[in-house]
């Protein structure tokens, strides 16, 4: 708890340095987010992110799509290799590091104030992407999060489905209108988006 608000503490006290003192500032931050990740390692106090990625074919999109709940999205990365990623959803702001993996990844979230995200935000390498996630039900209680991309990858579509093991991920029988699976393939993570290698 008390590296958290030491991370928490450096971030929100960043609009009040001076020039000066910013200079350090990101190195300072990389190595305490580095140690409370590092923390919350050894505690275990992470998520286990189960999920399966899908493409989508505009022509096969369910109808009336504004009838379901979303978020507007916008995020960039810090880091691509390990993934440090900054996100805005909505009015909630958000540092998340994610491990290697397709399937299944742990992911570590932080809470950002508006003021940290937008002044870590210039510093993201590569493409800020933005995009819309819809949120329609499933079967079994699962949830569809379908993500429309805007602005530079206007037109992609992609449907993920999140689970609680890697069984039920496994045994998951996709709808009809889903397209390829392509939960295996680095071309379509969105760290590897923010670097413009994948075509829409």
């Amino acid at each position: 708890a008390q590296l958290y608000w030491s991370v928490k503490q450096e971030i929100e006290q960043f609009p009040r340095r001076t020039e000066t003192n910013r200079r350090n500032f990101y190195n300072d931050l990389s190595f305490l987010v580095y140690r409370y990740f590092l923390q919350l390692f050894k505690q275990k106090e992470y998520v286990m992110e189960i999920e399966r990625k899908f493409l989508i074919k505009k022509d096969r999109l369910p109808d009336n799509l504004a009838q379901y709940p979303c978020h507007e999205i916008e995020q960039g990365y810090l880091c691509t290799e390990p993934v440090v990623r900054i996100r805005r959803q909505d009015d909630e702001y958000y540092l998340t590091y994610k491990s290697k993996g397709f399937m299944a990844r742990e992911e570590y979230n932080l809470p950002l104030t508006k003021d940290a995200y937008l002044h870590l935000k210039p510093k993201a390498d590569g493409l800020v992407i933005s995009k819309t996630r819809y949120l329609i039900p499933e079967k079994n209680g699962l949830t569809i999060e379908l993500d429309v991309f805007h602005q530079e990858y206007e037109g992609l579509l992609l449907a993920e489905v999140e689970f609680s093991s890697q069984e039920e991920a496994e045994s998951y029988c996709p709808p009809d209108w889903f397209g390829e699976d392509v939960t295996f393939s680095v071309r379509y993570h969105n760290s590897t988006l923010s670097r413009g290698l994948t075509e829409k």
